[in-house]
Formats: C-alpha cells, structure tokens, sequence
C-alpha cells in the first residue's frame, strides 16, 4: 500500500461530509486508542501562550476623561499633534484609540501622563 501524504490526506478531509469526517475520528480512536479532538485542545493554549508572550506593539485606548476634561484635551495635543477640535472630539468618544502598535515603554509613558491628568486609560 502506498503511503499517505499529508496534501493528500487534507485534500481527501475537504472531500468528506461532516458525518465522514465524525466516522473517521471514531475510527481513529477504536483502532489506536487516541482522541485526535484531546490533542487538538491540548495544544490550544499553547500555541495562544506562546503568541502572548511575542507581543510588542500595543494599542492605547482612552477609557474615560475623568473629572479634568481640559487636562486631558491638553495631553491628547500633545500626545497626537491634532488640534483643538479634533483633540476634544477624540476624548468625548467612547474607547477612543490614542495610539496603535506603540512600543511597550511609548504606550506606557502615554498611560501615565494621561492618568496623571485624570483619565483612565488602557493598554491592549
């Protein structure tokens, strides 16, 4: 008998109903005694774990502007170079992104000087 290639063998999964595919894995596990679905999930978390760790740019997002609106219309000038109006509408949307895919350390040093005018703000 000639040997399955993996191409082969994917193709030949993209030909199968769902109830075919079901049948195979039920095969799988009578004949060999293994749970294809069990390693599937096992090796889940991993994979996310690992792509966790890999995370260097981040996204800003302002929360909410607090009790000292003005301060913070201030430092999102600073921050984004946009004008007063642009500024002001920015911080009076709700999740507002202040930055995208900044460096752990710039996406910190934006937390903190929008915290220190009042604001809550979060790194994801």
């Amino acid at each position: 008998m000639a040997k399955l290639t993996k191409q082969a063998f994917v193709e030949a999964l993209k030909e199968m109903s769902l109830l075919e595919i079901k049948e195979l894995v039920d095969g799988l596990k009578e004949e060999f005694g293994i749970d294809p679905t069990a390693v599937a999930v096992a090796a889940g978390p991993v994979a996310g774990a690992a792509a966790a760790e890999e995370k260097t740019e981040f996204d800003v997002i302002l929360k909410s502007f607090g009790d000292k609106k003005i301060e913070v219309i201030k430092v999102m000038r600073a921050v984004t170079g946009l004008g007063l109006v642009e500024a002001k509408a920015l911080v009076e949307t709700a999740d507002a992104k202040i930055k995208e895919k900044a460096k752990k350390e710039e996406a910190e040093k934006i937390k903190a000087d929008f915290e220190a005018a009042g604001a809550t703000v979060a790194i994801v």
